[in-house]
């Protein structure tokens, strides 16, 4: 399944992680669903960007320390409409971490950035699907069991290498939540990486966009950087129809204006 290496399309599209100059909603049916619960995840803060040969090195003379490098598997699931994609959702199960939901973040704050909710908890994802896809509930399950019922099938799958980083700026506190830089390549031939905070109240987001900010400057991110997620080139090289969807409802999105800038 490999394919030749690509800096991925430079036209805007949605996505799990995209890197884009305005924040979350981006689906056309991501309004008439409810958000996600924030108390039942934290709000993840991110900026994707294009990796270069020498980025490890600067993550080393920025005082960035290697935690690991790891290999996984993703394999992401929804309705044969796509459903969850189209409204911002993601559900994803990962080799050896199990099930997460991505919800879109609602804090309002444009910028090159995203910002998403992260259920990890299978009660809450099982019943945050229910609520999303408009079923009754019935008993109580694990997300697995539930694929069938909520006709949920895999769309995606394949394999990462991943470096992670960890860092804090010059004069940060000890209570600030740290820097997380991942650098992933896969094995379709597309590389990435990521700049993480996670927060707990959309309130401190903010302050995490800064951190973010500063730091993709001195990591010589351009400012208007854009790179797509993993996800999306795979959608875009192996399921065009299904990448093609996604880009009409982003379009119809904005023209309505029914995603939030």
């Amino acid at each position: 399944m490999a394919a030749g290496a690509r800096s991925g399309p430079a036209r805007k599209e949605p996505g799990p992680s995209t890197l884009k100059s305005r924040s979350r909603t981006l689906c056309p049916s991501g309004r008439a669903l409810r958000q996600c619960n924030m108390a039942q995840g934290l709000i993840e803060v991110e900026r994707k960007f294009t990796p270069g040969p020498d980025t490890e090195e600067r993550l080393q003379e920025l005082g960035g320390t290697l935690e690991h490098r790891v290999t996984f598997q993703d394999t992401y699931y929804d309705t044969s409409e796509l459903s969850l994609m189209r409204s911002d959702h993601w559900l994803r199960q990962r080799e050896g971490s199990g099930w997460e939901l991505k919800c879109p973040g609602v804090s309002g704050i444009s910028g090159s950035h995203n910002e998403y909710v992260e259920l990890t908890s299978e009660s809450a994802i099982v019943a945050q699907l229910f609520q999303l896809l408009g079923a009754e509930e019935l008993g109580t399950a694990g997300v697995a069991a539930v694929l069938g019922s909520l006709k949920l099938q895999e769309v995606a799958s394949f394999v990462t290498t991943r470096s992670s980083w960890m860092l804090a700026l010059s004069g940060a506190s000890e209570e600030e939540p740290k820097l997380r830089v991942d650098l992933d390549s896969t094995d379709f031939g597309y590389a990435v990486g990521e700049v993480e905070v996670m927060v707990r109240e959309k309130g401190e987001v903010p302050a995490a966009l800064e951190k973010i900010s500063s730091f993709s400057t001195l990591l010589g991110v351009p400012a208007q950087e854009t790179a797509p997620a993993k996800l999306m080139v795979y959608l875009q090289r192996f399921r065009p129809l299904d990448y093609q969807h996604l880009l009409e409802a982003n379009s119809c999105s904005e023209a309505t204006g029914d995603s939030t800038s």
